[in-house]
């Protein structure tokens, strides 16, 4: 090997050891525990050459090193593949999420096995309505003058409401609203959708002009005005675990976790069902997670419906959490496309 692979190689023993004991890492522990098949007088040169570089720095009272968050960096670019979940793993994955019952149920069990996975926090982001197409819209008269409309997404997403009308519906008049709501809605993206169904009081039946004034109404805030984004949170005990990687600063990271907003952008890059992005350290935009790094992938029914991740300290198992994130979004995208 060159000298630069040499040293990359001095620089993931580094990481390995330094993520596996929390203690700084002196020449001679990787000599004797990594076969470089070089002096330890050569990874001390290295280690100098990786320390000029800011891809290594000695605490104060040690005499050995730690990764920067531009090692840490370079280790995650220069992870050749993600290595995958074993595969008692993926089938532990598969059986525990096969048993939710919902949308709401398969999300809380991903935010659980993830923080299992990884022993880090652990964050779902409910599907955004804004990247949804509609499945249907059930319509069933709870009383004659009164309508229930239940607006269903391909993202698994159910939000229901209620219509009072000024007058009383035959069945047959109810049957005449379904069929024209779900023309107007059926497999269209949102934003299309609301369009639609605001041409239906003019283009409807005349005697039926007023239901379908009020039931157009409600459908448009239904899919325009978005509740707030939820999130699903779990595992946060698991960084105070960590508490020695947040040096004065857990208190900070715990407090950004309970901002929605903060944790929502850390999510909004996920863009890509199949990329697994990661932010370390001072690559996170808030200051209060500078600390952290963060690893995050899109999830849905082969369109991104909404993001998933992990956030725990920069000295972390990189490949493992990859592997985890990237393995249980895939899972997630597939129980949303079979429903």
């Amino acid at each position: 090997m060159n000298a630069d692979e040499r040293r990359f190689a001095v620089l993931r023993a580094i990481v390995a050891d330094y993520v596996a004991t929390q203690e700084p890492v002196g020449s001679k522990m990787i000599v004797d525990r990594h076969n470089l098949g070089v002096s330890s007088a050569t990874v001390r040169n290295d280690m100098a050459v990786l320390e000029e570089d800011g891809l290594i720095a000695q605490p104060h009272t040690s005499a050995g090193r730690v990764p920067t968050d531009k090692g840490y960096r370079l280790f995650v670019d220069r992870l050749a593949q993600v290595k995958p979940l074993s595969a008692p793993e993926r089938r532990a994955v598969q059986n525990f999420l096969d048993g939710a019952v919902d949308l709401d149920d398969v999300l809380r069990r991903s935010v659980r096995l993830l923080a299992q996975l990884t022993r880090q926090v652990a964050v779902v982001q409910y599907p955004t309505l804004t990247r949804s197409t509609v499945r249907h819209c059930e319509v069933v008269a709870l009383t004659p003058a009164r309508l229930m409309l239940v607006l269903i997404t391909d993202s698994g997403r159910v939000d229901q409401r209620v219509v009072d009308l000024g007058q009383v519906l035959s069945d047959e008049d109810v049957a005449q609203v379904r069929t024209l709501v779900n023309g107007a809605l059926t497999g269209r993206a949102l934003a299309a959708a609301s369009a639609a169904v605001a041409e239906l009081p003019i283009t409807g039946p005349a005697s039926l002009r007023e239901v379908i004034t009020a039931v157009s109404t409600v459908l448009i805030q239904t899919l325009v005005e978005h509740p707030e984004e939820r999130l699903v949170l779990g595992g946060t005990g698991n960084l105070t675990r960590s508490a020695a990687d947040f040096p004065g600063s857990l208190r900070q990271v715990l407090e950004a976790l309970e901002e929605q907003v903060v944790v929502l952008k850390l999510l909004a890059s996920a863009q890509d069902p199949g990329t697994v992005t990661v932010r370390i350290g001072e690559e996170n935009e808030s200051e209060d997670l500078r600390s952290t790094s963060v690893i995050s992938i899109g999830y849905g029914p082969g369109t991104v419906v909404g993001g998933m991740g992990v956030v725990g300290p920069t000295r972390m198992d990189y490949p493992g959490s990859i592997a985890a994130v990237h393995a249980v979004a895939r899972y997630v995208g597939e129980i949303l496309a079979g429903r």
